[in-house]
C-alpha cells in the first residue's frame, strides 16, 4: 500500500486550518509546522496566504528560514498560496527594504498587485493540468493578491487572468516541485489545486524511490 502523503502547513500566520482541512479531505496526513523538528517530519509543505512581511519575520524568529531554504533546494514539494507565492519567489517588486524570501521559484512577483483588501475579487480561470479543467474553469478568490511579472525559462505558467484590467497577468506557476498561486483555493470549495499538489507530492516520492 502506498503510504499516505505527510504534508505540513506552515502555521505561523494565515489560512492554516483551511489548508489542513482540504488536504485531509484529499487523503493526506496534514499537520501544522511551526518548528524545525516538525518540518523534518513532513515530505512536503504548504505556505498559506497571509501577510508576507509578517510571515518573513516569523520564519526568521522561529529559526525556520534556513531549514526551509535547505529543504526547498533539496527538492521538497512546496505549494505557496498568495503570500506563499511571494515567499517562494526569488525576486519581489515593491518589497519592504528588509524583506526576505525563501526563494526557489525563478520569478519576479509584485506584492499587492491587485490593490488593497477592498479590491479583492473573484474570477474564473482556465488552469493547466487540473482535472476537468477544460470543461470546468476554476473559481479563484483574490485577496490583496500578488501577480507574477517575470518568469525564468524553467517556469511553467498555469493560469492567467482572463478578463478586466489585469487581463493576461500570470497568477499560477510551477517550477519542478514548486507550485504557486496568487489566489486562495482553500476558501473556494474547489479542491483541484490542492489535488494537483498532492499528486505532485506522490510523483516526487515515486521519483525518489520511497
Amino acid at each position: 500500500m502506498t503510504p499516505t502523503p505527510r504534508i505540513g502547513v506552515l502555521a505561523l500566520q494565515g489560512d492554516v486550518r483551511e489548508h489542513v482541512h482540504v488536504l485531509g479531505q484529499l487523503g493526506a496526513d496534514a499537520t501544522p509546522v511551526r518548528r524545525p523538528s516538525e518540518l523534518a517530519d513532513v515530505e512536503a509543505l504548504v505556505i498559506p496566504g497571509g501577510e508576507s512581511t509578517t510571515m518573513d519575520k516569523l520564519v526568521r524568529a522561529f529559526d525556520l528560514q534556513q531549514p526551509l531554504r535547505d529543504r526547498i533546494a533539496a527538492g521538497m514539494p512546496v505549494y505557496g498560496s498568495c503570500a506563499g507565492m511571494i515567499m517562494l519567489a526569488d525576486r519581489i517588486v515593491d518589497a519592504r527594504p528588509d524583506q526576505q524570501t525563501l526563494g526557489g521559484l525563478d520569478v519576479t512577483v509584485r506584492r499587492n498587485a491587485f490593490g488593497r483588501q477592498v479590491d479583492s475579487f473573484e474570477g474564473d480561470l482556465h488552469f493547466e493540468h487540473l482535472r476537468d479543467g477544460e470543461a470546468h474553469p476554476l473559481r479563484a478568490v483574490f485577496i490583496r493578491a500578488p501577480w507574477v511579472e517575470e518568469i525564468g525559462p524553467a517556469v511553467e505558467v498555469l493560469a492567467t487572468v482572463e478578463d478586466g484590467p489585469a487581463k493576461g497577468r500570470v497568477v499560477a506557476v510551477r517550477q519542478g516541485n514548486l507550485l504557486a498561486t496568487s489566489f486562495h483555493p482553500e476558501v473556494s470549495g474547489d479542491h483541484r489545486v490542492h489535488e494537483l499538489f498532492v499528486d505532485l507530492v506522490r510523483e516526487a516520492r515515486a521519483r525518489s524511490g520511497d
